[in-house]
């Protein structure tokens, strides 16, 4: 394994620890817990380690949040697919208002739309299509605004270019 693949590797890890260990808080809308922190985390991974490994890192930590009883099933396409997008855009158009737009509109829309098949067919609770659109946009846009300013200050003091070289 490569240096670099075992720096972002370990950078994942301690991202997914940080979302996991920062899981108490957060605030419930509607039917869904949202968890602005994990927004947080799949900016910073998106950006700084691209969309495979902030994916990897959002399905890790949505795992162990529902092992450990502090998340919801609606957690895994809501965060995957914001973390993945968000990654993508990043990696594609390198300007963080990309990544920012790609983590909401990957969570709000895409995972909210991915989320009615899971709440209505695993959790069996009674949704509409759009339902989980709006809660998971406003968990999203607290941590994008969140993201926004902690990875400003990331690339601006390229501390995590240094950290990864």
């Amino acid at each position: 394994m490569k240096k670099t693949e075992v720096k972002k590797l370990t950078m994942a890890a301690m991202l997914v620890a940080l979302a996991v260990a920062c899981s108490p808080f957060s605030i419930p809308i509607g039917a869904s817990k949202c968890f602005p922190v994990q927004h947080l985390v799949n900016i910073v991974g998106g950006v700084f380690l691209g969309p495979w490994y902030s994916m990897a890192a959002a399905f890790c930590t949505s795992l162990i949040r529902n092992l450990m009883g502090t998340g919801t099933l609606l957690a895994f396409p809501g965060s995957m697919c914001g973390a993945f997008l968000c990654g993508y855009l990043y990696r594609k158009m390198k300007f963080l208002p990309a990544a920012y737009a790609g983590e909401l509109f990957g969570t709000a829309v895409i995972g909210g739309l991915l989320a009615y098949p899971v709440a209505t067919m695993v959790l069996g609770k009674e949704a509409a299509l759009f339902a989980y659109v709006l809660p998971f946009f406003v968990s999203s846009a607290g941590g994008t605004v969140i993201a926004a300013v902690v990875v400003t200050a990331l690339v601006k003091n390229k501390v995590l270019d240094q950290v990864l070289a």
